[in-house]
């Protein structure tokens, strides 16, 4: 005789349903992206305050952190203040944000400047030198006030020397330089590079890259 496959009820076909939804969630925010907000604008204008985006893990999979990428890390400690490191503000928004679902708070976003062993001086003719190379930042909303505090860093193994394109109101690495790490982050803190705007629909799209840094010969 045929063996028949005994139905699950509804409500625990349900259960299942949502049960491995959570968990494909899960992978996903772990190994491939994650929902972030824009807490401040240090990033203006190539991002907005409460800009909603994807970062995308998967460049960092194989590879290093690159000079020009816009990346998403952990706050090393006191770079962010209380109103931009809020976290959502009931259970629901808080559990979507574990599973990827909600976007996050308590992160900064930044572009790398600086990587292991570079050379980073602030400022030669107004601009910013990495191995010797002056760096042209078509991206920055005041290319004025990248010289209002200079710096002369060589940046140790691991770590990672960023600014915001919003010079004159970002709190970067040139800002902590008194604090002690240095103004430097661990690249073992960056969650992904930034990848796609979701909102506001008006500006949804790719984030552009830079070629800023191509000519910026190894340290």
């Amino acid at each position: 005789m045929p063996v028949t496959k005994r139905k699950l009820p509804v409500w625990q076909e349900t259960i299942l349903l949502v049960v491995v939804a959570m968990v494909m969630a899960v992978v996903v925010k772990s190994l491939f992206v994650q929902a972030f907000y824009i807490p401040s604008g240090s990033m203006e204008p190539t991002m907005l305050v409460n800009d909603k985006i994807l970062v995308q893990k998967v460049s960092y999979w194989g590879g290093d952190v690159k000079r020009g990428d816009i990346v998403v890390f952990d706050d090393p400690g006191g770079w962010l203040g209380p109103e931009n490191s809020s976290r959502p503000g009931n259970v629901v928004q808080r559990s979507l944000e574990k599973i990827g679902l909600f976007p996050s708070g308590g992160h900064l976003i930044k572009r790398v400047i600086g990587v292991g062993g570079d050379h980073v001086v602030c400022c030669k003719g107004g601009r910013l030198t990495v191995n010797g190379t002056a760096i042209d930042e078509p991206y920055l909303k005041d290319d004025t006030s990248t010289a209002e505090t200079p710096f002369d860093v060589t940046v140790p193994a691991g770590r990672l020397w960023v600014m915001g394109d919003n010079r004159g109101n970002s709190e970067a690495s040139p800002q902590h330089m008194g604090d002690p790490g240095g103004g430097f982050i661990r690249d073992s803190t960056v969650v992904g590079k930034a990848w796609l705007r979701l909102w506001p629909i008006g500006r949804a799209g790719f984030v552009d890259g830079t070629s800023a840094f191509d000519d910026v010969p190894k340290p």
